[in-house]
């Protein structure tokens, strides 16, 4: 939790304000994860990943790589545990500008936008390498990584990428 706090505390000077922030935070989360289960989450993630990144889904697979744990993370804790506190707090710039909490529909097209961004880097690497590099991702533009996730979820949306690549 000290993750999904972290970005509240650095950015907001009022410690009270920032704690609102963060309740809220967590409230929107418990809210949409007792809606849909992360169980069920990360297997929409799942379906996602190997529909939008065969090839790498594939090389996961291939290096027994379980990416459900990452998923998982990633999904429930908004990858505050997973990107650099300047990578969280520009992510959560755009999530914040979204009306209503419609940013945790675009928030899984962001955790396959950063893997698609870093699948070459993944493919020259060996199960625990390929370990330690989810669990501390290195700095990204956020900026591609945003566009890239609202054209995933556009393409997903219009059927454009199916089960075939």
């Amino acid at each position: 939790m000290v993750n999904l706090c972290a970005p509240f505390v650095y950015s907001i000077k009022r410690e009270w304000d920032a704690h609102l922030c963060f309740e809220k935070m967590v409230i929107m989360l418990d809210d949409h994860f007792n809606d849909e289960s992360i169980n069920e989450a990360v297997a929409k993630f799942m379906t996602l990943f190997h529909t939008c990144i065969p090839d790498l889904y594939s090389y996961f697979e291939e290096e027994e790589v379980d990416i459900r744990e990452w998923a998982a993370s990633a999904l429930q804790f908004v990858l505050s545990r997973e990107l650099s506190l300047e990578n969280t707090m520009r992510l959560w710039d755009t999530y914040f500008a979204i009306p209503e909490g419609g940013w945790m529909d675009l928030h899984p097209f962001a955790c396959l936008a950063i893997l698609k961004q870093l699948k070459e880097g993944f493919e020259d690497l060996e199960q625990s390498e390929i370990r330690t590099m989810m669990m501390r991702l290195p700095q990204m533009d956020m900026d591609q990584i945003i566009n890239e996730a609202f054209n995933l979820r556009h393409e997903i949306l219009e059927g454009r990428i199916s089960d075939d690549g």
